[in-house]
């Protein structure tokens, strides 16, 4: 069986990270002056990565629950859905602090211990990513390849598990 191919992606209006299939990172940022084309922004860099990269899965950040801009972030959750949905890529739903968990072991704090984590397990470093939006989606990827059974390297099971609180499509899993 080939890899799976699995996209990251952090979203936001004003820095979206997105982690390619073949692990390569970027940001789409849309200055608040750009109003609602900022969705616009984000909607063709996400078409764009998934008619090239035909991921087998998406993994995104889902919104947060209780902060204020999970109203404008739900806009862009909304304009990247309906074009997974209308393109037949299953996606998943990662809670940040799932995801934390699994990348570092505790469901809190900043991310600098994202981007340590990243750069022990995996020799990885994320230039210029001041909000941690590459390193994010970059560790929604790992988490995907964790999940279709091709994980990239070792981590605890107790980490692992934490992926467990997700929400997963219905697929068939190697694991």
């Amino acid at each position: 069986m080939d890899k799976p191919r699995v996209i990251g992606l952090d979203l936001s209006l004003t820095s979206t990270g997105i982690a390619l299939a073949n692990g390569v990172t970027t940001v789409v940022k849309g200055a608040a002056s750009l109003g609602d084309w900022r969705l616009c922004r984000i909607r063709d860099a996400v078409e764009y990565a998934v008619d090239t990269d035909k991921p087998d899965l998406v993994v995104i950040e889902d919104l947060p629950v209780h902060a204020k801009s999970a109203g404008l972030t739900g806009m862009v959750h909304g304009a990247v859905r309906s074009l997974l949905v209308a393109r037949e890529v299953p996606y998943a739903l990662i809670s940040p602090a799932t995801l934390k968990a699994f990348a570092t072991g505790k469901g809190s704090g900043d991310k600098t211990p994202m981007a340590i984590a990243a750069l022990k397990r995996a020799g990885r470093e994320f230039e210029n990513d001041k909000g941690g939006d590459q390193c994010d989606a970059w560790w929604l990827r790992i988490a995907g390849l964790q999940w279709l059974g091709a994980p990239e390297f070792e981590l605890p099971a107790a980490q692992v598990a934490r992926l467990d609180k997700a929400k997963w499509p219905e697929l068939e899993v190697a694991r």
